[in-house]
């Protein structure tokens, strides 16, 4: 198992070095600079020479490899700079963002499970019949409706009409996070009862399923003690999924209702080209990825015989 692990981290490696080095190449070639954008949002007028030393200090003039490999340095020591924006540290500034991200996380996992798993298994047992034609209608239509659409419609519903919950967010409370969290697990929930239903249909229509109810076993006893395990490896796969997209912020959902998460934060620093935040954002989504694919490697392992014995054969 070590040796695995060892072998997986060496492998994907490469891959964070190459999103590293990507983003900070198409940065560079964005259309203007921090520099520029810091002063244009001041509403004052500079010339060029103040322009030109505000960038020698930052570094922006130097050449594009020599910036890079500086800031690869600097951060593999642990230190991922200054805002060019804010003057802040950039880890602590990240860090503390941290918490809204992972309670939203948290809560839309757990509503995007508590529905589609049981409703998936439910359009699975009942194909064909009025249950299930209802189940997929619904799943179509929250497949169908973009995350700031639905966002929208909850606004207007919860917010404007019942008065139930804040417009926007007023702090890292459960209250304001009930309406992103619907928005999030509404799409969430449409896309993986589907794929649920899919595994469970699968494995409903193999020939160990027909042989124990030949045998009298009970439908009950079958599906969750033989089909559920084999489909488990689809529920883990999705899951992995949600959590990293999840672990990374949902910029959309975040902006509208101004959830002051990493993806509210990236937003806002891709708008003022801070260049060291977003860098910051980049590596933390490469990292969430690489952690959350071993994870999720390791977990085959352990559910799916098959693939244990052909890892222990290599």
């Amino acid at each position: 198992m070590k040796k695995y692990i060892v072998k997986r981290i060496l492998q994907l490696l490469p891959i964070l070095l190459g999103i590293t080095f990507l983003s900070f190449a198409m940065m560079r070639l964005a259309g203007s600079d921090a520099v520029t954008e810091m002063y244009s949002n001041t509403g004052s007028a500079v010339s060029e020479e103040v322009l030109d030393a505000a960038r020698e200090e930052l570094g922006l003039n130097r050449p594009f490899l020599v910036q890079y490999f500086s800031w690869l340095g600097e951060m593999l020591r642990g230190n991922m700079g200054v805002s060019y924006i804010s003057g802040r540290d950039v880890f602590a500034t990240f860090v503390s963002k941290l918490p809204a991200t992972l309670l939203l996380t948290v809560l839309s996992v757990l509503l995007t499970i508590v529905i589609s798993v049981p409703l998936g298994i439910l359009a699975a047992v009942k194909q064909g019949r009025l249950a299930d034609q209802v189940l997929r209608f619904l799943s179509f239509i929250g497949n169908a409706m973009p995350n700031f659409f639905v966002a929208l419609l909850l606004m207007q519903l919860l917010s404007m009409k019942l008065r139930w919950l804040p417009v926007i967010s007023d702090g890292t409370t459960i209250r304001s996070a009930i309406m992103p969290m619907l928005t999030l697990a509404i799409a969430m929930s449409a896309k993986y009862m589907r794929q649920v239903r899919t595994a469970v249909l699968e494995e409903l229509n193999k020939e160990y399923v027909n042989g124990a109810m030949a045998r009298g076993v009970s439908e009950r006893v079958i599906l969750w003690k033989s089909v559920m395990r084999s489909a488990l490896l689809t529920i883990v796969t999705l899951l992995a999924l949600s959590i990293g997209s999840l672990l990374g912020g949902t910029a959309i959902v975040e902006s509208i209702f101004m959830w002051d998460g990493v993806g509210k934060l990236a937003v806002d620093a891709i708008q003022m080209r801070d260049y060291p935040l977003i860098q910051a954002y980049v590596v933390w989504m490469a990292i969430i990825y690489v952690v959350v694919n071993l994870i999720t490697d390791l977990l085959y392992r352990v559910l799916d015989p098959k693939i244990r014995l052909g890892a222990e054969k290599e």
